[in-house]
Order: C-alpha cells, then structure tokens, then sequence
C-alpha cells in the first residue's frame, strides 16, 4: 500500500491488520522522521521515501492500493499526480480518499475561490477551490463511492470528499 502526503503518519494506527506493508511517500524529511517513529511497532514493513505525488519514485503497476488524506488539495499538480497514482497503481488496485475542495454551492464557491491565493500561502499550498471528484474522474479513474458533505468548520474550508475509485 502506498500513502501519498504521509505526513507524520497520523494514518497508520489506522490501517487494518490486513494491510501488511506501507510505502509512505512525503516531501517533508522532518514529518518522514516522524512518521518511520509512528510506524515502528506498528507497522513492520513501513518505508518513507522523501518525493512528490507528480514524480512517485516507484514501478509502474507495483501497488495495491494509494490512499490520499488532505494531499490533493497542496500538490502543485493534481493531474499530473493523479496520472502517478494511476501508472502505479495494479490494473485491479484501488485509490481510497480523503480530501477538502470546492463546495457546491455558487457563495461558498466565491469565498473559496477568493481565499484560496491568500490561503495557499498560510497553508502548505492548500487550494480550497479544487473540484477534487472532477479531478478524479477526468483523471481517469471510476467513481465506485463518493461521499460529500460539510465538515465542522467554516464551510470555505471543510467541504469534504471521501471516497474510493478505480482504473477504467
């Protein structure tokens, strides 16, 4: 299993037994240290890889399963990441998400879009205005489960989409 954007490994206390071993791929060296300490004990066979989502340092079809918690949101480009995860995923392997971006609404959409330069700036390249599940499926992947819906929060902020797709 591969999980883009790790991060300090909040996810992994999280994953089921099943899942027997992670790459986890950061471009943060500070947040990998922490989170090869979260996966010790936890999770064996746990590798962290400094890299971006756009360039996944990985074979083509090599992994079961990519998961991406609040990642898409600060890549600088989600096609082209999201083009990564597609090349490395197995042709019967699953993209799980979860993720913020743009609301459905036309007024929480202004604020969106009018926070998001600002925004960006205080927080690591977070774009509140992606349309994620377009990005997703014009990507080329086939929604199997979306869920959407508002978070607690400011609703600019917390419009969420969580969900699982597949390759076409």
């Amino acid at each position: 299993m591969l999980e883009i954007g790790i991060g300090s490994g909040l996810n992994i206390a999280l994953y089921p037994e099943a899942v027997r071993q992670i790459i986890g791929i950061d471009p943060s060296p500070e947040l990998l240290s922490r989170a090869a300490q979260t996966s010790h004990g936890l999770m064996p066979a746990a590798e962290m890889i400094e890299g971006v989502a756009e360039a996944l340092p990985l074979e083509d079809r090599s992994v079961d399963c990519v998961v991406a918690t609040w990642t898409l949101c600060s890549v600088s480009e989600p096609e082209k990441a999201l083009a990564e995860i597609r090349r490395v995923l197995k042709p019967d392997g699953v993209f799980r998400f979860v993720e913020h971006g743009l609301a459905p609404g036309p007024r929480i959409r202004r604020w969106q879009r009018w926070l998001t330069p600002v925004w960006k700036h205080c927080a690591g390249n977070c774009h509140l205005d992606r349309p994620t599940a377009d990005l997703i499926e014009t990507s080329g992947f086939r929604m199997e489960r979306l869920n959407t819906g508002y978070a607690t929060g400011p609703k600019p902020l917390v419009f969420m989409y969580e969900g699982q797709a597949r390759l076409y």
